[in-house]
């Protein structure tokens, strides 16, 4: 029972795109930045880069304290991973057909095509045995993953079906360290992990629906594969600056892709979103170039921790590339709104002149806010990339650091802001499959 987030020129972490982002019901991470860019699901980048490989690690922290010693139940699930890993393809294609031959009602609740499903399934059961024995970590992803689940219409009855049949996937693959020991630990594992999402999924029904409906009101094409779409929710959307929401199309139902919103929150209740279209991207695709004004989408609830923290009067740098200029946009306009002076710096990188879609519209902001600095960073213009700009510059030690766009680009990204001197606690993304890689 995995839903994951995170949006753009490839998936990432605040617009994402269909390979970033997921469709159908459980299993499925969050959003490396919602689609086309995360999406999902953000976290605080006090463990690392961001829509990392999950080969790839990402160097620990300087100064990180030591990780505990694991429970006897994490070594075992995490032994079962590590023998199926290579693998995967085999374990999940097989899960999947246990439980549509052994509980065909629950076919209806995923998507028709089930390739991108089978590939999240691994990542969302790495992220879960790697943050086992950290409560705080992995309550918080599976409350996400729970409220995520309710615009699928998965039911508190569906877990106990996907448990017995993710068990006989394990043990018939994880044959090397299979044993009544391990399937005990596993038991207790995923009715630990299955409750905590019931428990996150009831709480939201009592507050809020399972997803909005909402009518396109402007469809902007601002280059042959970006377009700017604005629409209108049947009924109050709340959200923060620096979130994003998961979106279904009439034409893909069941297939949710997130995408980051790209304002602040306005009085009048409209919701702007950038969408890049992606090769095969099926959802941003019918977003670029087939959706139109009176069209229909849901939204799912938002989601992400990329968020501003208005306690505090330090400064911003701000990092957005292609697409996830959106959500960097949106915390400008936050810090506008509420007449705070902080100073802001935005980096926004593209690879040429033309992918800088939504600059005159920093530079407005600029010419209002003497607070904020505005650099455009062009890949074939300038030879070099966008977190390479930072390079030289600073200080910026006291600075909050928030980074949006592509997976490689966010791993620079931070990267670079560590130094630049940016502490790691202080910098931001959207990308739940970093806790995979990292490990804080």
């Amino acid at each position: 029972m995995f839903e994951a987030r995170h949006t753009m020129d490839a998936p990432t972490t605040t617009s994402t795109d269909d390979d970033g982002a997921v469709g159908g019901g459980w299993f499925t991470p969050p959003l490396s930045s919602p689609e086309g860019e995360p999406s999902a699901e953000p976290s605080v980048v006090a463990p690392g880069g961001s829509g990392e490989t999950l080969g790839h690690r990402v160097p620990p922290q300087r100064g990180a304290p030591p990780r505990q010693e694991a429970s006897p139940d994490a070594v075992r699930v995490r032994d079962t991973m590590a023998e199926i890993r290579p693998i995967a393809d085999k374990v999940t294609s097989y899960f999947y057909a246990l439980l549509f031959v052994r509980h065909p009602e629950l076919r209806s609740l995923f998507p028709a095509a089930m390739d991108t499903q089978r590939e999240r399934l691994l990542k969302a059961l790495l992220t879960a045995a790697e943050h086992i024995d950290n409560t705080p970590v992995l309550v918080g992803y599976l409350q996400n993953l729970g409220r995520g689940h309710r615009k699928f219409g998965t039911r508190a009855e569906y877990y106990p079906a996907v448990g017995e049949c993710l068990i006989g996937a394990l043990s018939r693959y994880a044959s090397g360290s299979w044993s009544p020991e391990t399937e005990a630990a596993w038991v207790r594992t995923y009715t630990t992990m299955s409750q905590v999402m019931i428990d996150a999924a009831a709480t939201d029904e009592l507050r809020a629906p399972a997803w909005w409906h909402a009518e396109v009101v402007t469809h902007e094409p601002r280059t042959a594969d970006v377009a700017v779409l604005t629409v209108r929710p049947e009924q109050p959307y709340p959200y923060l600056a620096g979130q994003y929401a998961a979106m279904e199309t009439p034409w893909w139902p069941r297939v949710w892709r997130h995408y980051s919103f790209a304002s602040a929150p306005r009085s009048d209740g409209l919701l702007t979103f950038h969408v890049k279209a992606v090769p095969a991207g099926w959802v941003s695709n019918a977003l670029v170039h087939r959706a139109r004004p009176g069209d229909v989408v849901r939204l799912g609830p938002p989601g992400g921790s990329m968020t501003v923290d208005h306690t505090r009067d330090n400064g911003l740098l701000c990092l957005g590339g292609g697409t996830g200029i959106a959500p960097i946009k949106a915390l400008v306009e936050d810090i506008a709104d509420r007449g705070a002076r902080r100073p802001v710096e935005v980096y926004y990188g593209a690879r040429t002149d033309h992918d800088l879609y939504d600059l005159d519209t920093l530079l407005r902001l600029r010419q209002s806010h003497p607070w904020l600095t505005v650099r455009a960073v062009v890949d074939q213009r300038a030879r070099i990339q966008l977190p390479d700009a930072l390079r030289g510059r600073g200080p910026w030690t006291d600075y909050d650091a928030y980074v949006s766009g592509p997976p490689g680009m966010i791993r620079n990204g931070v990267h670079a802001l560590r130094d630049a001197g940016v502490p790691a606690h202080r910098i931001r993304h959207d990308s739940v499959e970093d806790l995979v890689v990292v490990g804080c």
